[in-house]
């Protein structure tokens, strides 16, 4: 029989994951009609709650589940790499624990892939429930990387994705330590079909997610996937060069005509602290991608394994 891996990134999920596993597993009949067998990898990373006992609990219970725990809290994108590692499934699945993702929708993501696809991605169409503030910016974020990436990324896009095993193994080709999966997914390709829902409230506990975080993580997508950043740089660096030259010229001109060195000092001021903001600006810019290309070449191993079951 050919086999289903789930893939469930957990951090301090306790509450979700006998949830999950019912929810995952009412998917049983359709795809044993198919001949696919299911298997569960919870992806425990470094929770300081009891979501490892809990997991522990289903795996006695069920040899189909299994436990693979870090050794601290690595983030969301390598527990998605790490149950790629382990997952042999001929087809691999990625869903949050607090059902957020509907497991329902599994049986018509499949039927997709029986028509040709090699991939079946989720996008939300609403964001009920999200403050408004997140889901501004969020959709900033989506309509500024559709502009300065060529790699395809979908507004409300989610980690929710149904793969073959051939896509599975081209992410897996991609080692690269500073991880966005939104990214990668449309990196390597491959032929895509989205599939709408609407936006499902967690069942038990809070968001991870703060919008601090959520921050830093979209300028890990424009950094990996885009270059246009240190392009706008230069161009800032060539604007101010040529308005300095033009005013420098004005400045002769000034005095040569009407005599006048000593006016303009305020204004004055505001052109030196403006530009002196955007150096440091654009010295940000070229330190972030710095401190990913510094992060690279330490090569670093993307998770650290304390247990596996």
């Amino acid at each position: 029989m050919k086999r289903l891996s789930g893939i469930v990134p957990c951090y301090n999920e306790e509450e979700n994951i006998v949830d999950f596993y019912q929810e995952f597993m009412k998917n049983e009949a359709f795809f044993k009609e198919k001949e696919i067998e299911l298997e569960l990898w919870y992806i425990n990373d470094g929770s300081r709650d009891c979501t490892a006992s809990e997991v522990k609990k289903l795996v006695q219970k069920d040899s189909r589940v299994h436990l693979l725990s870090f050794s601290r809290n690595f983030g969301k994108e390598a527990a998605i790499y790490a149950g790629m590692e382990k997952a042999k499934g001929d087809y691999v699945v990625f869903l949050d624990a607090d059902l957020q993702d509907p497991p329902s929708l599994l049986p018509e993501m499949y039927r997709y892939l029986e028509q040709g696809y090699d991939s079946v991605a989720t996008r939300r169409v609403t964001r009920k429930g999200e403050p408004p503030v997140r889901s501004f910016f969020a959709r900033i974020f989506y309509r500024m990387m559709k502009k300065i990436s060529k790699t395809e990324i979908m507004d409300g896009a989610r980690d929710y994705r149904l793969m073959t095993r051939q896509v599975v193994d081209a992410i897996l080709s991609m080692p690269e330590y500073n991880r966005f999966s939104k990214g990668i997914f449309g990196w390597v390709g491959f032929e895509t079909k989205w599939l709408e829902f609407e936006n499902i409230e967690r069942k038990k506990g809070e968001t991870k997610w703060s919008f601090w975080k959520l921050f830093l993580y979209s300028l890990d997508g424009v950094t990996a996937f885009s270059t246009a950043p240190l392009a706008f740089a230069a161009f800032m660096g060539v604007l101010f060069c040529l308005a300095a030259f033009a005013l420098i010229i004005f400045t002769i001109v000034r005095k040569a005509i009407f005599g006048d060195p000593t006016s303009g000092w305020p204004s004055l001021v505001c052109i030196i602290s403006l530009i002196s903001g955007v150096q440091l600006f654009c010295l940000g810019i070229v330190g972030q991608y710095l401190a990913k290309t510094y992060m690279e070449v330490k090569r670093r191993p993307i998770y650290l394994v304390k247990e596996e079951i």
